[in-house]
């Protein structure tokens, strides 16, 4: 039978629910169990595919396709566990399902109302995610007294009298401020506890969220006055490093409580793997520059995935990676100054025509001066561009997002360059503005000695994908003629990977390969980026210095 671990938040919004519980996660998985992970999130949407990288942040791609919230990305990243549909769950989604039950005549005439019917939503929802693991981690979005949230509270206070108070375990995740130089606060964490059991929840587990460790006077006291054991009011403090806290946690017997709340049976904990990933990060040979020129880079949370997948090929060849972030309009307006003194260049993935250019210009310094560059789903369409307007002379090259009336669309949508019989129609996803976006996890067929396939070892791979636009097969033989190497097509043929030959790092991807990145492992194409990055700063005569 599946234990449930619901863990909510309250005082402030972003006090870090998601790697909480995706650290809690990471231990009980150390202890043997199979951990599931799902996510619940308050606002309206139907799910975040369409919602702005500024407010929301990425969108994170699961292998099944879904569209999902950020924190399927650290879910993945700290627990061994593939999410998919069933891992995120949004107030749009559950209403769309009631909605479409009562339409179909589902509920038998009932007056369909929040209790018992979105409740009972929410319920099967949360099963289903949870499927036959040992537990299933529940993160409820949100704070604690939002309106939107109450739906998701109830629901989870129903199945812990259901399903008995041993099988379901609350942890609440609360702020413990410190006002002027020392004096520590738990007044906020008291009333978010009162506000918490007021909806019916008497959480088990305080996880609060400090700038120190907290004294015993002060547990003590938020014990006293919150009913919760001294020794289940965990001191959550500011680390420098996300990776140490599962130690953290479990230094402070986080998992002994949660395992015999639940009655499940000790076993050893080993955070070997844990271990050497914060040695590695934290003992480099050598420091690389590498500039992110993006569009949303005034929200760090728009590339986090990517930040991290950086941060995880910096670990796995024992590297700091100073990652400098260019807004792209930057290098339209001033030129592409920043770029020197980098030891390599990345340019992300994106939507809409605002600040192309300078991601164009980007990739044109890194191709002429021989410096490693990733590009990154619209990183390889504006890497194909920039080819054929500087190589082969196609001075009007673009893709039909940006121009309709261009003679080379070199990107273009499916439809627009290939007969719809060839797959079109096989490509469209659910929502309005799906079209022919291409989602989740595909096979790639690499080729025969390209710098792809040495990078991965493998001839076949699979990687995940979110995109509209393709290149345009049409100029395929004009830029082979040209000197671009094609390393990676689809099984039907479309190109996921290219290369330029001549240019001692160059490797631009139709996917996205920082999804399945992850501390541990990292992934084979970030690590042979910063390995290439390494190369390029000593080849400067900067040695590799120490650090």
């Amino acid at each position: 039978m599946t234990r449930y671990v619901f863990v909510t938040g309250g005082v402030v919004s972003s006090l870090g629910k998601g790697i909480a519980a995706a650290s809690l996660g990471a231990i009980l998985e150390a202890r043997g169990l199979r951990v599931a992970m799902v996510k619940l999130d308050p606002y309206i949407n139907v799910d975040p595919g369409t919602m702005s990288p500024f407010q929301h942040g990425e969108v994170f791609v699961t292998d099944d396709g879904t569209e999902a919230d950020l924190d399927l990305g650290h879910y993945e990243r700290f627990v061994r566990t593939t999410t998919g549909r069933h891992s995120n769950f949004t107030t749009g989604r559950i209403y769309e399902r009631v909605i479409a039950k009562e339409r179909r005549g589902d509920y038998l005439g009932a007056t369909v109302q929040v209790i018992p019917h979105i409740t009972d939503e929410i319920k099967r929802s949360i099963k289903l995610g949870a499927g036959d693991a040992d537990v299933c981690m529940v993160e409820i979005g949100g704070t604690v007294g939002d309106i939107e949230s109450l739906p998701f509270l109830e629901a989870i206070r129903q199945m812990g009298v259901e399903l008995g108070r041993s099988s379901v375990i609350y942890m609440h995740l609360t702020l413990v401020p410190t006002v002027g130089a020392s004096e520590i606060k738990t007044k906020p964490t008291q009333h978010s506890v009162k506000e918490l059991r007021g909806i019916g929840i008497q959480p088990d587990i305080l996880l609060c969220r400090s700038k120190d460790p907290l004294p015993e006077e002060q547990r003590r006291k938020i014990a006293l006055f919150t009913n919760v054991a001294e020794r289940a009011v965990i001191s959550a403090v500011d680390l420098d490093d996300i990776y140490k806290i599962p130690q953290a946690l479990h230094a402070q017997q986080l998992d002994e409580i949660v395992m015999e709340h639940l009655g499940l049976q000790p076993r050893t904990t080993d955070l070997a793997e844990w271990d050497a990933v914060v040695h590695a990060k934290a003992n480099p040979d050598c420091t690389v520059e590498i500039a992110m020129v993006g569009k949303y880079v005034q929200n760090r949370d728009s590339y986090i995935s990517i930040n991290e997948a950086l941060m995880h090929g910096g670990i796995k060849t024992h590297t700091r990676v100073n990652v400098h972030y260019i807004e792209s309009t930057e290098l339209e307006e001033h030129g592409t100054g920043r770029l020197k003194g980098m030891d390599a260049i990345l340019v992300p993935g994106g939507f809409g025509e605002r600040g192309i250019e300078g991601k164009i210009a980007a990739v044109r310094y890194a191709r002429e001066h021989g410096v490693p560059y990733l590009g990154i789903c619209l990183g390889m369409q504006l890497a194909i561009v920039e080819y054929g307007r500087n190589v082969l002379g196609f001075a009007d090259a673009t893709s039909t997002e940006f121009s309709a009336t261009t003679k080379h669309p070199v990107i273009a949508m499916i439809t627009e360059w290939q007969d719809a019989k060839q797959g079109a129609q096989q490509r469209s996803e659910s929502s309005d503005m799906g079209g022919t976006m291409r989602l989740g996890a595909q096979a790639i067929n690499l080729d025969t000695g390209s710098l792809a396939q040495r990078v991965y070892g493998a001839a076949t791979i699979r990687e995940r994908h979110r995109h509209r636009y393709e290149f345009n097969n049409n100029f395929l033989d004009a830029y082979r003629e040209a000197g671009l190497r094609f390393s990676g097509f689809s099984p039907d043929g479309l190109v996921e990977i290219i290369e330029v030959p001549t240019h001692p790092w160059f490797v631009a991807t139709q996917f996205h390969p920082e999804f399945t990145s992850n501390p541990r492992d990292g992934h084979r194409l970030f690590t042979g980026f910063i390995a290439a990055a390494r190369a390029a700063h000593q080849a400067a005569g900067q040695g590799g210095s120490q650090t």
